[in-house]
């Protein structure tokens, strides 16, 4: 469905409103009467955008907060070329996590529609993606100026710092605590470091 200019802002408001609802309310209070009234949209208009009602305006809603994790880590994701440029973004990353604690519209939204429906796996899996590209780019960058050692492979690498990160915020959205995310994320970046003088 080609929508005009308008047509995209509303339907975004719509996603937006959706997920500050999800944020005070959790996923199974919202109702799309709530969504309605805080965007100011009628039925006939959040059905033009949603035609599969709440299902499809909350896949809407994880895809949207699956850009916003990435987005929310620039521009510092994207130019991981030194340590001070890593401690930046792991700063950047722990403080994220702590200032939305235990509500998340994405988690939220992908528990709700089920973590085994195609469309959340592809939700999902883009977002982790994306990630994991740009930190294995990261430490590419960090092999070519000799500061993480050559032999390591940098896709398992980022991917094993992806799941330190991942398993810390479930324990962070479990406890309210983010020393075990902080501890996934020092680690991770500690093993880069050591992995040039290992090899030495």
């Amino acid at each position: 469905m080609a929508l005009t200019r308008k047509g995209v802002a509303t339907r975004q408001r719509i996603i937006e409103g959706a997920a500050d609802q999800i944020r005070e309310q959790g996923v199974f209070a919202v109702r799309l009467e709530d969504v309605m009234a805080r965007t100011r949209t009628s039925k006939s208009q959040l059905f033009h955008y949603f035609p599969e009602g709440k299902d499809e305006l909350l896949l809407a809603v994880a895809r949207h907060e699956a850009s916003l994790v990435i987005e929310e880590q620039q521009p510092e994701l994207g130019a991981l070329t030194s340590w001070e440029a890593w401690q930046r973004w792991r700063d950047k990353v722990v403080a994220r996590y702590r200032a939305q604690g235990s509500d998340c519209p994405l988690h939220a939204a992908l528990a709700h529609l089920g973590g085994a429906t195609d469309a959340s796996r592809t939700v999902a899996g883009e977002l982790v993606g994306r990630w994991q590209r740009q930190l294995a780019a990261g430490i590419r960058h960090m092999q070519g100026s000799g500061q993480i050692a050559p032999g390591l492979d940098a896709d398992r690498e980022a991917a094993a710092l992806l799941a330190g990160i991942q398993g810390g915020v479930l324990i962070l959205m479990t406890t309210g605590g983010t020393a075990h995310l902080e501890a996934a994320v020092d680690l991770g970046i500690a093993h880069l470091r050591a992995s040039a003088e290992r090899d030495r």
